[in-house]
């Protein structure tokens, strides 16, 4: 018995482990610093609709409280319109944060997109009305303005390239409409492509999201924004440990570039590419398979005077490594239009350098 008591008292230590590994001690910590900088969003778009039989979902046929429903809405537009066509106000709910002294508010443009009014919702309940400073379709990010005598309190980005898999990190959001809502979780992967544009390089996380909190920032244990949340993968519509956010290096050029000008302004090479594959790579003798492979080259494109030709393979753009040809979009439109860029490439086995004049990219 001695021997068992004596093994259960070494085990003990052991069984802590887990405890300790639930999570830091700061996250109430950093919540309680940042929450107050970031705001639920409401918008109001006005949306045509038409009040006919094939508006009631098949599923509600034999619901007696939803088929009245239905009715009661199909008369009441009939009777107020005049036809069965009317317009309704959809409200949809997502989340912000304030990133200048000034009102200054990033979110997600899917939140805002067709938007006839936008409501910034503070933390505590409060509205004030927004404006739209300008957006980006191809970041899925937004520019507010918002006017007001109150103190706001705002929030800094970080740097999201020293992040690693592992670090915990903090949602802070309006899911569902409950503002203020924080959950945390960690970084589970970087550099994520999901298949939504050409800039893909997304942060995952298994911090809880879910509707609402779309726009919203995912922050480091500093209480610096390193991510803007835009994507869940669920087969339900509610958080299943699989969420992306758009790392706040990828956001900021274009952040920027909406608060000068309005609108994105970003850099244009001029070419078509793919991926070296292992079998492209031995046909062009690179070891090992790595770059953008051109393809097509835009007549009238910053390249072709460069001197870039189909079949050149594009390893550093910029002092940039290109290590797969998703890298090279994202560089060259971070690229300012007009500046002179070297560009590394491999061309029948050899490397040459050329010399670009960045384009301005027509969205």
């Amino acid at each position: 018995m001695l021997a068992v008591v004596a093994t259960g008292a070494l085990m003990l230590p052991a069984l802590t482990i887990p405890l300790v590994a639930l999570g830091p001690d700061s996250i109430a910590d950093v919540a309680e610093q940042v929450v107050d900088a970031v705001v639920g969003i409401s918008t109001s778009p006005r949306v045509q609709s038409r009040n006919n039989a094939q508006e009631r979902p098949p599923s509600t046929d034999n619901d007696e409280l939803f088929r009245d429903f239905f009715d009661r809405r199909g008369r009441q537009g009939r009777n107020n319109q005049g036809s069965e066509a009317s317009t309704r106000l959809v409200n949809s709910l997502g989340s912000g944060f304030i990133i200048d002294a000034q009102g200054i508010v990033v979110t997600n443009n899917s939140v805002i997109a067709d938007a006839g009014e936008i409501t910034i919702i503070l933390n505590g309940g409060s509205t004030i009305k927004a404006e739209l400073i300008g957006a980006d379709k191809k970041l899925d990010l937004a520019l507010l303005k918002i006017n007001t005598d109150r103190k706001l309190k705002v929030v800094k980005f970080g740097d999201s390239d020293k992040l690693r898999s592992g670090e915990w990190v903090i949602a802070i959001g309006n899911p569902f409409g409950f503002g203020g809502s924080v959950t945390a979780g960690i970084i589970s992967a970087q550099h994520r492509d999901i298949n939504s544009g050409p800039y893909d390089n997304y942060l995952q996380t298994d911090a809880a999201l879910n509707p609402g909190n779309a726009g919203g920032p995912l922050f480091n244990l500093e209480g610096e924004v390193i991510g803007i949340i835009t994507a869940i993968t669920s087969p339900s519509g509610g958080s299943v440990g699989i969420g992306f956010a758009v790392p706040s290096n990828t956001a900021l050029p274009t952040i920027d570039q909406l608060k000068q000008f309005g609108a994105t302004r970003r850099g244009w090479l001029g070419v078509s590419m793919q991926d070296v594959t292992d079998e492209v790579a031995e046909t062009l003798g690179m070891k090992p398979a790595r770059g953008a492979l051109v393809v097509g080259v835009d007549e009238k494109g910053p390249a072709k005077p460069a001197g870039i030709e189909p079949g050149d393979v594009i390893v550093k753009f910029d002092g940039k490594e290109i290590k797969q040809m998703r890298d090279l979009p994202r560089a060259v439109a971070e690229t300012p239009a007009g500046k002179q860029v070297i560009v590394l490439i491999i061309r029948k086995g050899k490397e040459e350098t050329k010399t670009v004049t960045i384009g301005r990219l027509d969205d």
